[in-house]
């Protein structure tokens, strides 16, 4: 079957719904206030994070297995390569292994590949990378009787060391959410821990799970410690800590309210529509991120966050870097044919399966062009005036600083301290009915 088939034509589109006028569009900028990291610095502070740690129960040159390969960190290739030197000039003998669940098609050369999509190279980091999807089980959790396995590499290492993001996750609310402990439980246990993980969330609730696991897991292995990382609104690294195995659950508890005090989010609470013109696995573990967009339609027994209320979402396409994994789309209201023409369907389902999320790969209405996504997505919203459409459109829902915003969003920002205005509303330019204009991010 020809995969554009799925696709309904702009003419077809644009019949159905009539005469629907589209609002010109402006520029808003966010105002940050923010102090990042100089990259010239990333690596001695990483260094100092890492020294920081209590290395005297570790044999003198024994080996030390630094987990990495979360997706979309800044500067990670320098973070993880700062790490390694470190431990090197601490005596021990580093090598790094991917913990990233099943990611990477769940095959050790996919995960390898993964980190060198990331920068993180056995070259650029200057030590050896052991990637396999070989498991130990370490023990079973006292009520449930939850296997609980990690990386065999990491399990016969002398110490273990992840490093990661301290952020807020997409699925669940809790504690702590993405960061070291989520690392530990299942980016170190690979596609069989990570499955194991998810299908018991369904009724136990990761917020529960990670923090049980996660001291088991800190029981049972040679954890050292390891590097939190915190971003600021521009995705820039604006923290570099080393946590103690004593503050996996506290520290990465405190750290976690800084990430959402500072996180970037869609600066309205009401929207009519949002345009965004990249889904990826590298914006956000579902494509795009639940908790800019309000959406968690996948999630089970987790609620979705109260805002923003976007009544349509339309999803223009995959980033390069996601490698066709489309998960998340299935938030999505309409999407673009170039995203269903980019989608890899085994890659995405391994990845909905593992994470028992089915309904996050589901796949909305296809259509041509822009002009028949933006079309469809006002006309199905209920009866909105055309000076009066709340219409935003972003790169991502990770880069938002700038956005395409319709004329009354632009009258809303100028009222606001956060918000400023940087272009002043004209019609929207279309190209054989695709948007003329670049992606926000870059315009």
């Amino acid at each position: 079957m020809d995969i554009t088939s799925l696709s309904v034509p702009e003419s077809v589109v644009l019949e159905a719904t009539g005469e629907q006028p589209l609002p010109e569009m402006g520029v808003v900028e966010q105002v940050w206030e923010t102090d990042p990291i100089e990259p010239a610095d990333i690596e001695d502070l990483t260094r100092r994070a890492v020294e920081s740690l209590d290395w005297s129960e570790i044999p003198d040159g024994g080996e030390v297995a630094i987990g990495a390969g979360s997706r979309g960190i800044a500067n990670l290739a320098a973070i993880v390569g700062g790490v390694v030197s470190a431990v090197d000039e601490l005596g021990y003998e580093p090598f790094v292994f991917p913990a990233m669940g099943s990611h990477g098609g769940a095959t050790a050369e996919g995960q390898r590949e993964k980190l060198a999509a990331l920068g993180v190279t056995e070259s650029a980091i200057g030590c050896e990378i052991r990637s396999s999807m070989d498991v130990v089980e370490v023990g079973r959790t006292a009520e449930r009787d939850v296997p609980v396995v990690a990386d065999a590499n990491a399990v016969a290492a002398d110490a273990i060391l992840p490093v990661n993001r301290v952020k807020p996750h997409t699925d669940f609310d809790g504690a702590v959410e993405s960061g070291l402990s989520k690392m530990l439980v299942i980016g170190m246990g690979k596609q069989r821990g990570a499955k194991i993980a998810h299908e018991w969330a369904v009724d136990w609730s990761f917020r529960n799970m990670i923090p049980e696991i996660t001291e088991q897991l800190l029981d049972a292995l040679p954890v050292v410690g390891g590097v939190a990382i915190v971003e600021d609104q521009h995705d820039d690294t604006a923290i570099v800590e080393g946590i103690p195995p004593s503050g996996f659950l506290s520290r990465e508890a405190e750290l976690l309210e800084t990430a959402y005090d500072i996180m970037p989010t869609i600066p309205f609470d009401e929207l009519d529509v949002v345009v965004v013109d990249r889904v990826g696995k590298d914006v956000s573990g579902q494509g795009m991120d639940t908790n800019v967009i309000g959406r968690r339609p996948f999630a089970i027994n987790e609620p979705a966050p109260d805002r923003p209320d976007i009544k349509r979402l339309f999803a223009r396409g995959l980033t390069e870097t996601t490698h066709g994994n489309a998960m998340g789309i299935g938030s999505a209201d309409f999407v673009h044919q170039d995203l269903l023409t980019d989608l890899d369907a085994e890659k995405t389902l391994i990845n909905a399966i593992t994470a028992s999320t089915v309904r996050g790969v589901r796949l909305p209405p296809v259509v041509e062009s822009d002009r028949a996504g933006l079309t469809a997505s006002l006309s199905t919203g209920g009866v909105i005036p055309e000076a009066d459409a709340r219409v935003l459109r972003v790169t991502d829902t990770m880069r938002l600083d700038r956005m395409y915003a319709s004329p009354a969003l632009l009258d809303a920002a100028r009222t606001r301290d956060d918000l400023r205005v940087v272009r002043e509303a004209e019609p929207i330019a279309f190209e054989d009915g695709q948007f003329a204009a670049p992606t926000p991010h870059q315009g």
